[in-house]
């Protein structure tokens, strides 16, 4: 274990201050949006039982969110600020995958918070301890996409046209998502940081020899946790 993981947070270099508070702005970010998303689809839901179930989930999304903040206050951070930077990230995901049926939408934010989360995690090995214990926890513990993911796996078993007709989406989502780590990996130079130094310390740890390249290495775990979600539900990745 590094230096830096032994250190009390609040004595972490200004660097790592900075880089924790961007990553956990993401995930705070992240979740204000998907809380949008479900409250959007738990209105328009068919049945009062989804609705209710949706609607829950959207009140996690906001539990999730607050356990960030408030270690982006811990760290000076500005809890509203943090978030700033990453306004309208989605909305070029949004425009290229607009759902043209309700188990569309609902699959879109079940691929969708899966790769979010996914990546965050990835990005999280490099924080501090406290830091990354925050993270991992909001992001797995009680995770809401599983506690939904029956409802789309009950439907697709039901209907064969569906489960074919959502496989298919579920491939052109996960692309379109991993378009946006892309961007997020050459944008934010801090983030960039943080999964490499997560990299270096899986390699090191497994005695791997140098770390695979970056972007390479983030899309093939976030590709295998895809095909993963998928089999859960019984669609073909």
């Amino acid at each position: 274990m590094s230096d830096a993981e032994h250190a009390s947070p609040l004595t972490l270099p200004t660097a790592d201050h900075a880089d924790a508070v961007e990553l956990l702005g993401l995930v705070a970010y992240t979740e204000l949006a998907s809380f949008g998303r479900l409250a959007g689809d738990a209105a328009h839901a068919p049945t009062l039982r989804q609705r209710q179930a949706l609607s829950r989930l959207a009140a996690a999304m906001l539990d999730r969110q607050e356990r960030v903040l408030v270690r982006v206050d811990e760290l000076g951070g500005d809890p509203a600020d943090c978030m700033t930077a990453f306004d309208g990230l989605f909305d070029d995901f949004d425009a290229r995958t607009r759902p043209s049926t309700w188990w569309e939408g609902i699959l879109k934010g079940y691929v969708g918070q899966g790769v979010a989360d996914d990546f965050c995690l990835l990005a999280a090995q490099g924080l501090d301890e406290r830091s990354r214990d925050v993270v991992v926890e909001a992001l797995t513990q009680d995770t809401p996409s599983q506690r939904y993911a029956p409802v789309i796996a009950d439907a697709a078993a039901a209907d064969p046209v569906l489960a074919s007709r959502l496989a298919l989406w579920g491939r052109r989502l996960v692309g379109e998502a991993l378009g946006v780590v892309g961007v997020v990996l050459a944008q934010r130079p801090a983030l960039a940081r943080l999964v490499a130094a997560g990299i270096d310390a899986t390699a090191e740890a497994a005695s791997n020899g140098p770390a695979p390249a970056t972007q390479s290495w983030v899309f093939s775990r976030l590709t295998a946790e895809h095909s993963r979600r998928m089999d859960r539900l019984g669609l073909a990745a």
